[in-house]
């Protein structure tokens, strides 16, 4: 929906709020303005406008008695059911969820959290108190960054605003080594940078007279342990329309929405779900990307999965020459590494949309981790990539006096079950972070806003705590699901294979994008973490066919492209 930024101390200036509204300008091109008392409290944002588009809806939102000032990032699904709870109390003066929002902290405190159905990143100052609340929503779909000093505090929806205040860009060595040898990311709360944190999925901080406390308000697996005995006369039916409300939930908006397609599971359960909604579908798009291999397009797929239906296909071509100067613009926004070509294909999408006036697209992103869909679920593997035998890593080309601080990362098991502790890790600390990163930046680079369905808390939890054989049945991974599919579509579209790749990566990185490849990794040559004759001699393996999987090199042209 938007950016925030915010800064609360000495530097909180109109010139410093206004740099880093700047910096991400992209998040929300409609509008974009700050409060600010100097040298005490600043906050600034960025609009995209999707519900309630007048400017009375405008931000930071003041409320009614003055006291509050929000700057709010993302969407209240439910915000009309809530309005309706607190109409007989409040005045409400705009038809936006942001009013609803803060009238429900006004009413609830952090208790409001809980009643909130979406994806969201805000903070509320209290005038009165000199008081700062923020959250964000219970997957972490929504980003907040932060930093932290003694005098100042001060956050955003992105990482570059942050450095353009002032503080230094310096790596974080434990994150980066963590993610050359094992893939990783970072736990909930680190970044790749030093002393610039987030705020994990599920919490919220206060930030008053210089002290930071931050709690976790979303206790998913208290639910899990709950729902784990609950079950329904007819749970295909109950599933079947837990999918439905979370569709209907995410087609509110005053704006054309999207959606997009692949040749999938995930995707032709989207599709039918949205043909089962009450809308008119002439005004609904479907959005694909190619990179013309057939190996890897899925247009086949997706055109016969709208044969019949009235949903418009567009078609976003990649070509490999466009990855050189793709890559580094994704870089820059992402300000740490991302997913490769698969994400820069799909930016092409986001792309797309907003030349054609679409704000809002919906995908399929969680269905794989709540109801078990990687290969490794079935072989109890503990893989963080799909589709590869042989270790994805290449180690042995790191500086030894880097490399020996390597410590392997321990992720929490809350469950009695391998799979649910697999499925949970993903959720929280692995894929699904990962994923919603680097679709947020690829869609907000654009001013559009991704909403994915499949991570309505609701159904996540539902699915989620439900038996093992709801999942994985007779060798078919996501059975329920499937089986749900399958009331909407034919059935060979439904069983079709999932396809650990999607875009020819190692083909066009080995082959057509060599000599870029060859001049990206060179930037570390030089980078004392890395052994120079090491790296030579794996690109050269490399590029002589040792090359099931390409995260190794992609990994080196996004340390790269971000270190230099």
């Amino acid at each position: 929906m938007c950016g925030i930024v915010g800064i609360i101390g000495q530097k909180a200036t109109k010139n410093s709020i206004s740099q880093m509204l700047e910096t991400q300008k992209h998040r929300g091109p409609d509008f974009m303005d700050f409060y600010c008392e100097e040298n005490k409290i600043a906050l600034g944002h960025n609009r995209l406008s999707i519900i309630d588009l007048s400017s009375n809806a405008n931000q930071p939102f003041i409320s009614d008695c003055g006291n509050y000032v929000t700057t709010f990032n993302g969407e209240i699904y439910n915000y009309i059911e809530l309005r309706n709870e607190l109409q007989s109390k409040y005045h409400f003066r705009t038809q936006s969820d942001t009013e609803v929002l803060l009238n429900a902290y006004k009413e609830w405190g952090e208790s409001c959290l809980e009643k909130f159905n979406g994806m969201f990143s805000f903070a509320i100052w209290n005038k009165k108190e000199q008081f700062l609340f923020a959250a964000r929503d219970r997957f972490g779909v929504k980003p907040f960054y932060y930093f932290i000093d003694n005098d100042t505090f001060s956050f955003a929806s992105e990482i570059n605003p942050i450095h353009a205040i002032g503080v230094d860009k310096i790596p974080n060595d434990k994150v980066w080594l963590n993610f050359f040898s094992e893939g990783s990311y970072g736990m909930p709360n680190e970044t790749f940078w030093q002393n610039i944190h987030q705020l994990p999925g599920g919490h919220f901080l206060t930030y008053k007279n210089n002290s930071l406390q931050i709690k976790k308000w979303y206790f998913f697996e208290d639910r899990i342990l709950k729902l784990q005995s609950q079950f329904h006369e007819n749970e295909e039916e109950y599933i079947t329309n837990l999918l439905l409300k979370a569709i209907n939930l995410r087609f509110r908006a005053d704006v054309p929405i999207g959606f997009n397609l692949s040749g999938g599971l995930d995707s032709s359960t989207l599709l039918a779900l949205i043909d089962q909604q009450n809308i008119d579908k002439t005004t609904v798009e479907a959005f694909t990307f190619i990179t013309n291999d057939e190996r890897y397009d899925e247009l086949t797929w997706v055109k016969s999965m709208l044969e019949n239906r009235s949903f418009h296909l567009n078609i976003c071509p990649l070509a490999a020459n466009e990855v050189p100067e793709l890559s580094l613009k994704i870089t820059q926004h992402q300000s740490e590494p991302y997913g490769g070509v698969p994400t820069i294909a799909y930016s092409k999408i986001f792309q797309a949309a907003r030349q054609k006036g679409l704000k809002v697209l919906l995908d399929g992103q969680g269905s794989d981790e709540a109801w078990a869909g990687y290969d490794y679920y079935t072989n109890n593997s503990q893989n963080i990539i799909q589709g590869v035998t042989n270790s994805p890593f290449r180690t042995n080309v790191l500086n030894a006096d880097f490399a020996k601080n390597y410590t392997e990362t321990v992720y929490p098991k809350p469950f009695d079950d391998d799979l649910l502790n697999l499925q949970y890790r993903d959720l929280f600390y692995t894929k699904i972070p990962r994923a919603l990163r680097f679709n947020d930046r690829v869609s907000m680079l654009h001013g559009t806003e991704l909403r994915e369905p499949f991570l309505d808390y609701e159904l996540v939890e539902y699915v989620f705590s439900r038996p093992k054989d709801f999942k994985l049945k007779d060798g078919v991974q996501k059975w329920m699901l499937r089986k749900i599919a399958e009331k909407f579509l034919q059935k060979d579209l439904v069983l079709a294979p999932k396809r650990p790749l999607q875009t020819p990566q190692r083909e066009w990185l080995s082959e057509d994008l060599k000599d870029w490849v060859k001049t990206e990794v060179a930037l570390l040559y030089q980078n004392n973490w890395f052994d120079k004759s090491a790296l030579e001699s794996e690109l050269e393996l490399f590029f002589k066919g040792d090359n099931q999987s390409s995260f190794h090199i992609w990994q080196w042209i996004n340390a790269g492209q971000l270190l230099k």
